[in-house]
Formats: C-alpha cells, structure tokens, sequence
C-alpha cells in the first residue's frame, strides 16, 4: 500500500514518446503531472515541531568567517578531478585530470575541475617575466607582455575543450562495467574564455604571401608544438588570458595559452611563448607520432583537426543505482566541433525508438549544450543512449558504424554512441549496445 504521500501517476499513451518509458519533452512542464508524479527520488514528509526542538548545531551558532578565495563546503569534497599517469614527484611522464561529468549540473565547468593533459608537467611561469613572440613570415615581428595583451581588445566567449584521446579506452573490449564516466568521457570541458584574437595579432604583424601554418610553442620544458592553419587562426584561434571570470590557472598554460575552438585540445597550445608564421607545418611529435589517426590499412591520417559530434548521459550513470520505480529526468551533454548542436535523440531501448530531448539554451558554437528529457522507469531492464545531430548535419555514429569507417586499430577521435544499461534491480552498467 502507497504513503499518504505517494500518489499513482497514470500516464496517458500520448505521454510516452518512444519505447521503454521515454517520455515527451513537454511531460515536466505540465503542472498537473508535474504536482502528481512520485519522483523517484521521493517526497519529504513534513513534520510539525515546536521552535527550538530538534534544531541542528549550525542553526544555533555563528558560522565561520569569509575567506578571501572560497572553497568547497567538506561535504563536496569528493567532487574533484580523478588523476591518472605521472610520476611521484617527477615532472616528465603525460598525466591527466578528468573532469568528473556525472556530478556536475550546466554546461559551464568550474576552472578547477577543467580536464587537464600535461606531457612535461606544469611550468612554474612568472607572468613579468614571460613573453609571446610572434615572427617568420610577418612584415614586423613582435612581443607581448600579458599586461601589454590586457589593452588589446578582448572578447569573451564559451566553449568546450576536448582531448583527442577522450574515450580511446572505448575502443577496446572488453570495458570495466563500473569504470566511472570520468575514465571514458571525463577529458573533455567547458568555459568561458577571455583573450585577444589572433587575428588582431596577425594584422597588426602582417602576413607575407604564402604563409599558411603558425607554429605555436609553450614554454613548458617539453617545448610542446602543434601546427595551426592559417584560415583556422585568421577565423576564431584566440590566445587566452582568462576563463571563468579569472586569469587562466597554471594547469589551464597561465599566463597565457592558445585556444582553438572545435580543434582537438592538444593544438590549444599552453604556456605560450612563440607563434612562428611558415609556409609548412612542423611534423612535430606531437602531429607525426601522436594525435594521429592510424586507418585500418596501417596508414595514419594527420591533421583531422577537428573534433566529430559527440553527446554523453551524465545521469543516471554507473556511479549511482535507481533505487525504486518511478519518474526520472535523463540528462547529458552534447557538443560539435563543427558548430552548434541541433539536436539531441534519447533512447531507453537500446536504439529501437528514439525521442527528441530538450536542449537548455542558449545554444552556443562549439560549446557544450545540456540536453534533458523525462523517463518513467518500470523496473524492467533498459539500455539508455544518446545521440546527437549538429548544425552541420553530422549525426554521432553507433559503435559498429564507428568502427566500419575508421577500424578497430583507431586511438584517437573517439565519438560512437554511449551505453547505459539498467537492471532489473536498479544498478547501472556500462555495456556495448
């Protein structure tokens, strides 16, 4: 027998939008159903007590003082970055951090929890003393001080940052059922970022003809170098001085770094000191040996710059198990190199039917766009998926399509169709769908 404060919910044909208890979009926004669903997180049970009975401590005694840089409350500090690679107390193997999705809301990622990939550690820079050159194929070579980029004028703008290598663990079989969605998706962020147009920076040098790639280097010990084209630099590169409102952090290439919206993150140069203006680009390692494409003939394909349309459920997920029947919100993220998302399907039967989620604007270029849709789960077994369209036409591929074009011998680029499959118990497993 149901609580009094549990009602039944009867759910009109018309409601479901696909298979498997997907409902339409429009489900939430009605206040009738709204006010008679039974959450599945359920409802409290409010209780009449007399004033002064049954207060907590933090309602009886001053609080703490305000501190100068605010911090976590300690009942979130399991919220952070989970850290792989490195080596203790060295600065020369690749490490990374993750970006923790499954327990973040918006599109907007905190600075401090921004995947990071550093290949020779994270350089101590004092910005007085550091400068970006610009030089080769100009008519005026030139440098700048942070401060002095500070007068240029800025723009502020959001958008997502992706690794090449998120997800590559997905390539592979078989998959860790509970390997958390900071493993397999978590190398990849959003912000809002501040800084100068490389474009003003070109004008103001002046190109000669046929320059048509810049070299850009960081002033890490490693010298990290990518090549960026021409037309890519004169569109939307900017170089960065600020994300979220603050001076980019160290982990993020503070003073300064490269940001090349849509273009897979390691061409996003940090700590930038020298963009050097050629006719040809400069086969570093990082764009020979790595961040390659290896094709299911043996060759590598190079320079596929641009990141493909990908989307991800961050809830539910593996790190939490349904705990009774009822109504619950999917939601994710979308984002395309490409361009702005143009929609987002959602699927409870493993592909069969599809329905269209709402996306939370505004919706942005190159950005991450929230994605959300209502789902009445009955306790039966469910595959939960994502798949999302952008501006371009692209549709995000299934694992098998992925697979058809690209091989199985692939590392980076990865951007096939997610899978959650729920039990009849509640607990949620990654799985290959």
């Amino acid at each position: 027998m149901k609580s009094n404060n549990e009602k039944t919910l009867i759910v009109d044909a018309t409601d479901q939008a696909a298979g498997n208890g997907l409902m339409n979009r429009r489900f939430f926004l009605n206040s009738a159903l709204a006010t008679t669903a039974t959450l599945a997180t359920g409802k409290a049970a409010f209780a009449q007590e007399a004033v002064g009975e049954g207060q907590e401590d933090w309602t009886l005694y001053p609080g703490s003082d305000a501190l100068e840089y605010g911090e976590l409350s300690r009942f979130e500090a399991g919220r952070v970055k989970k850290l792989v690679g490195g080596l203790a107390g060295g600065r020369t193997a690749t490490s990374a951090g993750r970006t923790p999705l499954h327990q973040l809301m918006g599109t907007i990622t905190p600075s401090g929890l921004h995947f990071e990939v550093t290949h020779h550690g994270i350089p101590d820079i004092n910005p007085d003393q550091h400068q970006l050159v610009m030089h080769g194929m100009v008519k005026q070579p030139l440098k700048w001080g942070i401060e002095n980029l500070e007068n240029y004028p800025t723009i502020t703008r959001e958008y997502f940052m992706e690794c090449s290598g998120n997800g590559r663990l997905l390539y592979y079989e078989p998959l860790s059922p509970k390997m958390t969605l900071d493993a397999t998706h978590g190398l990849v962020s959003g912000s809002q970022w501040t800084g100068v147009k490389l474009s003003t920076l070109l004008d103001e040098c002046g190109l000669e003809d046929g320059a048509k790639w810049i070299i850009a280097e960081g002033a890490d010990s490693g010298s990290l170098s990518r090549s960026i084209p021409i037309d890519k630099a004169l569109d939307d590169t900017m170089i960065a001085i600020y994300q979220n409102g603050e001076r980019i952090r160290p982990g993020q290439g503070y003073p300064m770094r490269l940001l090349n919206p849509g273009f897979e993150g390691n061409t996003s140069v940090k700590w930038l000191r020298s963009l050097y203006v050629t006719d040809r680009p400069v086969m570093s390692r990082f764009e020979t040996s790595k961040y390659t494409d290896k094709m299911p003939d043996g060759k590598a394909m190079q320079f596929s710059l641009e990141l493909d349309v990908k989307s991800v459920i961050t809830r539910p997920t593996n790190a939490l198990s349904l705990q009774k029947h009822g109504l619950y919100e999917i939601t994710g993220l979308a984002w395309s190199g490409r361009g702005k998302i143009a929609r987002v399907e959602v699927s409870a039967d493993g592909g069969k039917t599809w329905a269209d989620a709402v996306l939370e604007g505004p919706i942005h270029s190159k950005m991450m766009t929230r994605f959300r849709i209502p789902w009445m789960w009955n306790g039966d077994p469910a595959v939960l998926q994502s798949r999302a369209i952008d501006e371009a036409g692209r549709v995000q591929p299934s694992r098998e399509q992925l697979f058809k074009g690209r091989g199985r011998q692939a590392y980076y680029h990865y951007h096939a169709i997610h899978s959650w499959a729920v039990e009849t118990d509640g607990t949620i497993n990654h799985v290959y769908a």
